[in-house]
């Protein structure tokens, strides 16, 4: 069960951090996808990744 919450915990980590990524490419000052497409991207990524990072404490809390 440990290595399943760690799993959870890891993709959560990894869709924040994509989320911070695409978030930083807003900032650039040319970027080929549009910003609100790469403002989509960085909500929908960050929203998964606060959602799995809740996911596993629950599973880390119950076990």
């Amino acid at each position: 069960m440990s290595g399943l919450t760690t799993g959870i915990f890891t993709i959560g980590a990894l869709l924040i951090a994509g989320g911070v990524h695409f978030y930083l490419a807003i900032k650039r000052p040319v970027v080929y996808p549009p910003k609100y497409i790469l403002r989509r991207r960085a909500a929908a990524l960050a929203a998964g990744g606060i959602g799995f990072l809740l996911i596993g404490v629950i599973m880390h809390s119950f076990k």
